[in-house]
């Protein structure tokens, strides 16, 4: 015995037989919905139109979530003014576009001994970039590298 809902027919309880006959005569599908109810919940429906809307509200959901595109700012511990105002415009058109960045400075060889000079210069990065950004990530030394997060600011 189940119990049969759905759309155009009348609802109650009849045997499994009954419930699957009914659903052929309406060229529909009989889906068991509540298992473990007492008696078990069967509707009476179109299966592959329920899997195709199923399947285009997963893509709908998918589509409105916002995607986040992280790019990627390499100075050095010595890099002079040219070279950092220019990896400076770069990172104001990607906060522009809506996008984190991550800055590093990579430390070659026996430049690590320069820690406080890769710090100083993220730190400059980030108060130059303070009107288009927030810092997400302090500077941290992670092996040969120093590296800071800056996430966009909401535009108003």
């Amino acid at each position: 015995m189940v119990r049969v809902v759905g759309p155009n027919i009348s609802q109650g309880i009849f045997s499994l037989r009954d419930a699957l006959d009914m659903a052929d005569q309406l060229e529909l599908d009989l889906v068991e919905i509540q298992p473990n109810a007492n008696p078990p919940v069967c509707k009476i429906m179109d299966y592959k139109k329920f899997l195709y809307e199923q399947k285009k509200k997963q893509k709908e959901i998918k589509a409105k979530t916002a995607k986040i595109v992280v790019k990627e700012i390499r100075l050095g511990p010595n890099t002079d003014d040219h070279d950092f105002n220019f990896k400076l415009k770069h990172a104001v058109k990607f906060l522009q576009d809506g996008a984190k960045v991550k800055v590093d400075v990579f430390f070659k060889g026996r430049s690590i001994v320069y820690k406080e000079m890769g710090e100083i210069i993220l730190l400059k990065f980030a108060s130059e970039l303070e009107d288009y950004a927030k810092v997400e990530q302090l500077p941290k030394l992670e092996g040969k590298r120093m590296i800071m997060m800056l996430t966009p600011k909401k535009q108003t």
